[in-house]
């Protein structure tokens, strides 16, 4: 019984990590599209953060986490409810697409885009990020095909691997400082402190992520599939 529980726990975790790496994407989404839709005259977090073009890197970071992530949920044996995880992940993103067409004003193609404290925009978000998090974690189990090409791009990243390392631990650093700088711009701007603490929690998570895949040096562990 409390193996089971570990387990569930455990792939819990792997999901959660996969999920938050899905929501800093998303964060950073928003922050470049408005960066460059008003640069020059608008610096994200000023003065804290010099150039916006320093969130490209925390995309990096949440990009190389997801797979360190979901290997921790991989190598788990769950067990299944009924469907593999993923057909429900296809029903929360056919649910979300479904919400925010029906309840929001947002399209789907800037959701990710406009900045709205709309508590439907957001759940809609949510949501969705939430059932392609379920979708990546079990994406190898949607077909042969698809499980044949990740296990191709897995063979071409094996002999960068020590450069992922590498990268994991830079970007994971710089989502560290984006956090902090972030969190300081949060103190001096009150009426907007709850939504940056969010996304500033978001880099944390992702930074720590990032550092705690580096320590277990879960990309040099890279293993190929024969």
């Amino acid at each position: 019984m409390v193996g089971s529980i570990w387990v569930i726990t455990k792939k819990i975790f792997s999901l959660s990590l996969i999920l938050n790496a899905l929501i800093t994407l998303a964060a950073v989404a928003q922050i470049i599209f408005h960066y460059y839709q008003a640069f020059p005259y608008w610096q994200p977090y000023s003065p804290y953060i010099v150039n916006g073009s320093i969130f490209f890197l925390v995309i990096v970071a949440a990009l190389v986490n997801i797979y360190p992530s979901a290997s921790v949920g991989r190598t788990l044996h769950t067990g299944r409810f009924l469907f593999h995880h993923y057909v429900y992940g296809f029903f929360v993103l056919l649910f979300s697409t479904v919400f925010v067409t029906a309840f929001t004003s947002v399209s789907l193609l800037s959701l990710f885009l406009v900045y709205n404290q709309s508590v439907a925009v957001n759940a809609g978000k949510f949501l969705f990020l939430a059932g392609f998090a379920l979708l990546l974690d079990d994406l190898p189990d949607v077909s042969k095909k698809i499980d044949s090409s990740l296990n191709k791009l897995k063979s071409k990243a094996y002999p960068g691997r020590k450069a992922l390392h590498l990268i994991q631990l830079v970007t994971g650093l710089v989502s560290f400082y984006v956090f902090l700088a972030v969190s300081l711009w949060a103190t001096q701007h009150p009426e907007l402190a709850l939504s940056a603490s969010f996304t500033s929690g978001t880099f944390l998570i992702t930074s720590l992520t990032s550092l705690a895949c580096v320590k277990r040096k879960a990309w040099l562990k890279i293993a190929l599939t024969k």
